[in-house]
């Protein structure tokens, strides 16, 4: 293998699953998503990866392009040396995020932004879901969000698996006392994965 060459990797396929949180509170409505979803995929016998972005050492892409859209390994070893695998071999990608500023969290988006360095690899043949919860319940809450997530796909030639919006959910009892938690186990129930 030459000196910038990545290790060939597996094409997506089987019952693997790759959830990355991007909320940076454990106890927090979002999380309650992930953990609900988690639930009903893994009772399909889904292999899941979850990776908590607040919690992990996330550079900012610089743009720097030494990368070369994933011919030669990025120039920040960081925690994304763990995700990208699990990436790479995953058939659904979740996202999973609180709503700031009507946008994913920061530490969700510097995420997504490093999926530069896998990019070529990274198109194609997966599907994926979005899980957000707001304090907001207006009924344009998620438009930028969910606009975002659509064009990702889009770009990415990902097939939207679906979403769980959670308006009006600014704290945990809150979210609780609603069917969201619910939604997202379901969800996690039935969607396709292979």
């Amino acid at each position: 293998m030459g000196a910038g060459s990545l290790p060939a990797l597996a094409a997506p396929g089987g019952k693997k699953v790759t959830v990355i949180t991007g909320s940076p509170h454990r106890r927090g409505t979002s999380f309650l998503l992930a953990d609900e979803f988690i639930r009903g995929v893994r009772e399909q016998g889904a292999e899941v990866f979850r990776f908590d972005s607040a919690f992990r050492r996330v550079t900012a892409c610089s743009g720097c392009d030494r990368c070369g859209l994933g011919a030669a390994p990025c120039v920040y070893r960081d925690d994304m040396f763990e995700l990208n695998p699990h990436l790479l071999e995953s058939d659904l990608i979740v996202f999973c995020t609180p709503l700031y500023y009507y946008g994913f969290s920061a530490q969700l988006k510097l995420v997504i932004d490093r999926f530069y360095a896998i990019n070529t690899q990274f198109h194609h043949g997966r599907r994926a879901v979005l899980l957000a919860t707001a304090w907001n319940s207006q009924d344009w809450t998620f438009e930028s969000l969910v606009s975002h997530y659509k064009t990702l796909c889009r770009y990415m030639d990902w097939e939207d698996a679906g979403m769980v919006l959670g308006y009006g959910c600014g704290t945990r009892s809150s979210i609780e006392a609603s069917d969201y938690p619910k939604e997202a186990y379901e969800l996690g129930q039935k969607v396709r994965i292979s």
